[in-house]
């Protein structure tokens, strides 16, 4: 089969090679990719490091990652072929992956929370993905029915909309007009602030640099935008709220970023944090304990989430974020992920197979 993939740590350029298309055994299911999201933790990926401040670096090779890598981890199929034991799963239907797969022995994973497993066998990741024609799933239950929704949207609610809609259920108030700030309206952030929305909260906050970000948030829900090119971000933000803040979501999660949502907490509050933009977050220990502040990191969720927002989408309450479809090949997978890494992407890219998109 054709994948599109990182050959190595050093050559970064996404390549057409050809590998052998698995025939499945056990549980296993084949699917041929008909969609695949373009996401931002692919930059760092093909980048094959994460920014750890003062800390240096988090080399990708010393994790275990192995090359060739086939990236893409939000893809919808059609199941082509199934293994003797993947019951629940006919050929022909067309599901949405669940990528974040665990080792299925730890204690994360036999307690139905797979994305917190220490040895993570992530689709995209530790496994080929989905810029490829077809993608291998270890088991039926990782395959979820969409029936009913576009395909191209549905392929981000597999990371982009799984990881909006994790952080904001960890960040939501009590009461609907308690505000919530969202840092960061690209396209998880914004599926953050409709998700916010279709869960009833009615004060969000959305912070970004781009215009048009801010305008999409309105769109979606945002009852307030503010430019984040302020001199004094956070007395831009307690100001227009009326004071400090129950809680924030930073989807951009540098040390600015996050300095920022620990500055506009007000006593009890709670920051999100779930960007990998990278740095350091330095607070005083002090207000730490007299604000009672909880920061808590958010990365991607677990397989009973993404079945809770998959029933969630299927309502119509959650608003589409605006899609920008493209073919999938090496050069617009590449292409896709320079736009990303330069910022500025107004929603989300998903490519499809060429048949797919006829």
């Amino acid at each position: 089969m054709h994948a599109y993939a990182v050959l190595s740590n050093t050559a970064h350029a996404i390549t057409d090679i050809e590998l052998p298309t698995n025939e499945p055994t056990g549980t296993e299911v084949r699917l041929r990719v008909v969609r695949s999201g373009i996401c931002h933790t692919d930059t760092h990926l093909r980048e094959g490091y994460y920014d750890l401040g003062s800390r240096g670096r988090l080399n990708l090779v010393d994790r275990g990652m192995t090359y060739p890598m086939v990236m893409g981890h939000e893809v919808v199929g059609v199941v082509e072929a199934v293994g003797p034991d993947a019951l629940g799963v006919q050929i022909g239907q067309t599901r949405l992956v669940f990528p974040w797969i665990g080792c299925g022995s730890c204690d994360a994973c036999r307690a139905g929370h797979e994305n917190l497993c220490p040895a993570p066998q992530n689709l995209g990741v530790a496994r080929h993905g989905g810029y490829a024609e077809h993608i291998s799933v270890p088991h039926p239950r990782y395959l979820l029915d969409i029936d009913g929704l576009d395909e191209s949207w549905a392929a981000t609610l597999a990371c982009s909309g799984l990881t909006a809609y994790s952080a904001a259920r960890k960040a939501l108030p009590d009461t609907p007009t308690v505000p919530v700030v969202v840092i960061g309206a690209g396209g998880v952030g914004l599926t953050a602030i409709a998700t916010l929305a279709a869960l009833g909260h009615r004060a969000i906050c959305a912070v970004d640099l781009q215009e048009r970000n801010l305008d999409l948030a309105r769109e979606l829900g945002a009852s307030t935008v503010i430019r984040a090119d302020q001199d004094n971000l956070a007395a831009a933000i307690t100001g227009a709220l009326g004071g400090p803040v129950a809680a924030v979501i930073d989807f951009v999660n540098t040390g600015k970023t996050a300095s920022v949502a620990f500055d506009i907490l007000q006593k009890g509050g709670r920051m999100v944090q779930v960007g990998l933009f990278g740095g350091e977050l330095i607070v005083p220990t002090a207000l730490l304990t007299l604000k009672i502040i909880t920061i808590q990191g958010s990365f991607v969720g677990s397989l009973g989430e993404l079945g809770e927002l998959v029933t969630l989408a299927k309502t119509g309450a959650l608003p589409h974020i605006p899609i920008i479809e493209g073919t999938l090949s090496a050069s617009e997978v590449d292409a896709a992920l320079d736009r990303l890494a330069n910022g500025g992407v107004p929603g989300r890219i998903v490519l499809g197979a060429a048949a797919s998109m006829s």
